[in-house]
Formats: structure tokens, sequence, C-alpha cells
């Protein structure tokens, strides 16, 4: 099952924009800019596709979700929360001495999240794991995993898109958050994925590419997967590092720097009059 309550995609993709600007601002924590990137994919992925109970975050049939891209913790906190996994004023507690909502995505004591990431790279592999696990299991259960561009330059990564297709894991999705932007630089000078979407289909792979702020166009591609039957599916999704604070867009600086202060009010605001 799904959460029936969320289903204005805009409205949470906001909601998740303005938790993060909060969240990362009062704790002066980092990675604003990746986590706002990946705000209308995690709304459209939670908000309609996938199938989940946080009544029972241990539901065996239920659907996983693995956000390798673990520095945009955020994000992914700030959706189980709007998702019912936790009350909502825990978010407050986030990079606090002796919370369990730590800087990098952390699965103890954090219900909803099921593998703690934030080592670049290893997501893929471990949902990789998951998924023939389900296939072998005879369960319905489909996993989304969610990468960064500047992951793929990790070698793990690529050893799973070669493992998956050759098993015909359709019941895997990898989500690439493609904002060009990584820690140190612009991901064309680090190291130049293009042509990104071409790599994951010659690796075998169904792929779509789109807009990862269109919501409505990321929701009707998550809810029709698998893309092909017998073929894992790879999502590439053009975004842009601090997407919907004017000052945050494609801004290197905002990977680390936390909103604080004037920053944050000025974020908020904008993010309030958005639609």
């Amino acid at each position: 099952m799904t959460n029936e309550k969320q289903t204005n995609l805009p409205e949470l993709a906001k909601r998740i924009r303005q938790h993060c600007v909060r969240m990362t601002g009062k704790a002066n924590a980092s990675h604003i800019g990746g986590a706002l990137s990946a705000a209308d994919l995690l709304a459209a992925i939670y908000g309609k596709a996938l199938r989940y109970d946080p009544q029972r975050p241990d539901w065996p049939d239920r659907d996983r979700f693995i956000m390798s891209k673990g520095h945009a913790c955020s994000a992914l906190y700030a959706v189980l929360a709007e998702s019912g996994y936790f009350p909502l004023e825990r978010l407050e507690t986030f990079y606090q001495n002796g919370s369990p909502l730590a800087g990098h995505v952390m699965h103890k004591n954090v219900p909803g999240v099921e593998l703690s990431t934030g080592s670049l790279g290893h997501g893929l592999p471990v949902a990789t794991g998951m998924a023939i696990a389900a296939k072998r299991d005879g369960r319905p259960s489909r996993i989304f995993c969610m990468i960064s561009d500047g992951e793929c330059d990790e070698g793990s990564v690529w050893e799973a898109a070669l493992f998956a297709p050759h098993h015909k894991l359709d019941n895997l999705i990898v989500i690439v958050d493609y904002n060009k932007i990584q820690s140190l630089g612009a991901v064309k000078e680090v190291i130049d994925l293009d042509p990104l979407a071409d790599k994951w289909r010659a690796f075998g792979w169904a792929v779509r590419e789109l807009n990862g702020h269109d919501v409505h166009v990321v929701e009707e591609a998550v809810t029709q997967v698998p893309f092909e039957p017998g073929r894992p599916s790879c999502i590439v999704a053009h975004t842009v590092k601090g997407k919907g604070v004017s000052y945050m867009e494609n801004k290197l600086l905002w990977h680390y720097r936390a909103p604080m202060g004037d920053d944050m009010t000025k974020a908020l605001s904008e993010l309030d009059g958005c639609e």
C-alpha cells in the first residue's frame, strides 16, 4: 500500500524542500544542494509509486527504497516523516547529539530507512542483492535506488550495473539524480559521464531520460516500472543542484554550506511562494 494522503506531488516536494532548509540551517549541516535536487524525485516515488505501510515498516512484501547518495539524508528523513513513519517534530533533532537522524542516512532507530548509506557506490550493490533475494523468495517487492551522478565515478556502481541485467532483475529501479555538480566541481570537469543514459543502455538496462523537476513526468515513469520485462530500469533524471532556491541553484558552494540566518529566511520565503 501507499500513503493515500500523498496526492499533491508539487506540494509534497515543496514541503520536503522546506524541511531540508530548516534542518540543515538549524544544525549548520551540509549537503542542502543535493537534497533540494532530489525533492521532486522523492515526492513522486513516495507519493505515488512505492508500496509501503508506515505502521508496518518491516512488512515483508514492501517495496524498498535505498538512498545511496546518503549525504542528501535530510530529504529522505523529510519524506519519511511526511509519509507517516515518524512525527514531523523529530526532524528538529536532525544532526543533534544523540539523535538517530544522523548527517548521512542512518537506519538504526529510523523507521523506513532500509540501509545506512553515504559511502558512495555501496547503495546500488546492496539494492541489487535485495532485488535478487526478492526474486528467489518469490516476493513482489521492488527495489528503488537513488544514486548521485558523482557516485557514478565508482566502479562498484558499474559492477552492479553489469550484474542486474545478467540476472534479469526487472524488480530493480535506479534513479540517477543528475544535477551535474559533485563535491569538488562540475561533473563534466571531474569525470565526464556523458552520454550517461547510453552507458546504462549499453549495460543492458531499460532507460528513460527525463526532467527530474517535472514531478508529473517523474510520476509517470516511476509508476510504469519495469519499463521492459526481464530488464532492470534506469531513470536518468536531469536536475538542478539547489533547485527551488535561486541563490543556491547550480552553485557548488551549496554542496557544503548551510543556509543559516538571512540565507535560511530568504530560502524559506522563496519556497513558500513556489508552486
